[in-house]
């Protein structure tokens, strides 16, 4: 199946939407059911380097879940890619910043997603559906985070 995209022009440079939205740590204040997010280290300040890991706590069915993905692709301000690792329902989250002005910025988010286990059957009939209907308040939230700074 072919990646989830969407895409939003925000008025912020570059620099600005690239930070806020490859943050993990300010992944929950705007994508539906994240509770946490960070840069796997010690103390949760890795810098972000390619290899390095991301865990991302998500609030499904009532409980926390923890999943663990790498970053793969790093390249400041334009892109920033990560797959998962582990667990049933695995992601490959790609972002991508282009700059529209030199205050105005767009910005594409991919996701696809790879069962394992029952995951196999989970994505195709719930996980695909939910990641197409939250994508875009997701976006909407994300764009309207960035602008008000």
């Amino acid at each position: 199946m072919s990646p989830i995209i969407t895409s939003a022009e925000i008025d912020r440079p570059a620099a600005e939407v690239f930070a806020v939205a490859t943050e993990p740590a300010r992944f929950r204040e705007w994508q539906k059911g994240v509770v946490g997010g960070r840069m796997d280290s010690a103390d949760g300040t890795q810098p972000p380097a390619l290899g390095a890991k991301c865990v991302m706590v998500r609030r499904i069915g009532g409980s926390d879940r923890s999943s663990t993905s790498e970053l793969v692709r790093f390249d400041p301000p334009k892109t920033w890619g990560v797959r998962g690792t582990d667990g049933p329902i695995r992601a490959a989250v790609d972002v991508l910043v282009e700059p529209v002005t030199g205050s105005r910025s767009r910005l594409t988010i991919s996701v696809d997603f790879t069962g394992y286990g029952i995951g196999k059957i989970l994505v195709p009939l719930m996980v695909r559906r939910e990641a197409r209907k939250e994508m875009p308040e997701n976006m909407a939230a994300l764009k309207r985070l960035i602008e008000k700074g």
